[in-house]
């Protein structure tokens, strides 16, 4: 039998890496470079400009007396919980409704994964027709001879940051819908008989069979959502630009509009790290299940 050349010995074992190498060292250097430096920003002097000197956490300390900045967190709340609550329930359902072999289920499926395809931009400005008082749907309303009817949220600093949940929800519930599909045509249909041949009907054998079964695939949705929620931005500034206002200020806005309008580097890149210490809060636990989760079998 001949043997390799040590030759082609060593390309057969570099030849990979060589591949893997540009990739690599992009995302140390675009990714992984960037947040180190704006870690220092964070930690820096800087204002209009990037200046390097140390300052400790004064950048910080002027980002918590913001009250700016609170408002955005408060949103962010207000946004992430209810966008994340029915992006859920509405994909759950879906997924449940088109687990019982619809007919024509490929067209209804296309139709609720379609807004995924739609850029963020897109959405927002759609739904910024839709919700205009004088343009949208109270007007359309009121043609039709309800002259007495009123939809302004979206002018409504008490009530604008509720629209930005709808157009959200709208985009992102028939993703939701499509990883839920998937684990439950991963369920066996033998439980299905079972349950049924116990006398269960098809409400209970969901409720308290197969959707526990799905628990890993909550957790998965639940990281995917908070982390859009997290670092939404295009649906904002298509929308509202904050507004009316800064009622609709996410941490995502809120940080462009210092570090790139107002001329605080610093205390945008403070508020961007708060934004990464927000994520890695949802990943780590997760990456630590699937890891523990992994070990265990």
């Amino acid at each position: 039998m001949s043997q390799t050349p040590s030759g082609g010995r060593w390309l057969e074992r570099w030849l990979p890496k060589l591949v893997v190498a540009p990739t690599f060292i992009a995302s140390l250097v675009f990714v992984y470079g960037f947040i180190g430096w704006t870690a220092w920003l964070s930690l820096s002097k800087s204002t209009l400009m990037p200046n390097y000197d140390w300052a400790g956490l004064t950048q910080y300390i002027q980002l918590f007396n913001n009250d700016r900045w609170w408002v955005a967190a408060q949103n962010l709340g207000i946004f992430g919980g209810l966008f994340i609550v029915f992006s859920m329930a509405i994909g759950l359902a879906l997924a449940i409704f088109l687990d019982q072999r619809v007919r024509a289920e490929g067209a209804i499926r296309t139709i609720y994964l379609y807004p995924m395809a739609l850029s963020l931009i897109v959405t927002g400005v759609v739904w910024q027709w839709m919700l205009n008082p004088g343009l949208g749907f109270e007007r359309v309303v009121r043609a039709l001879g309800f002259e007495g009817f009123q939809f302004d949220w979206i002018v409504d600093p008490q009530m604008a940051i509720y629209t930005i949940v709808i157009a959200a929800v709208w985009q992102s519930s028939g993703f939701v819908m499509a990883l839920f599909l998937a684990g439950l045509r991963g369920v066996d249909d033998e439980v299905f008989k079972a349950a049924q041949v116990d006398g269960a009907s098809l409400p209970t054998v969901y409720r308290r069979i197969v959707i526990p079964c799905l628990r890993p695939v909550f957790f998965s949705a639940l990281v995917i959502l908070a982390h859009i929620a997290i670092k939404s931005f295009d649906l904002v500034m298509a929308m509202t630009h904050g507004g009316p206002g800064y009622s609709t200020d996410l941490p995502a806005t809120f940080m462009y509009t210092f570090a790139y309008t107002r001329g605080r580097l610093g205390v945008g890149a403070a508020s961007a790290m708060m934004m990464l210490f927000a994520v890695l809060a949802i990943i780590v636990p997760y990456l630590y299940s699937e890891l523990r989760g992994g070990r265990n079998e």
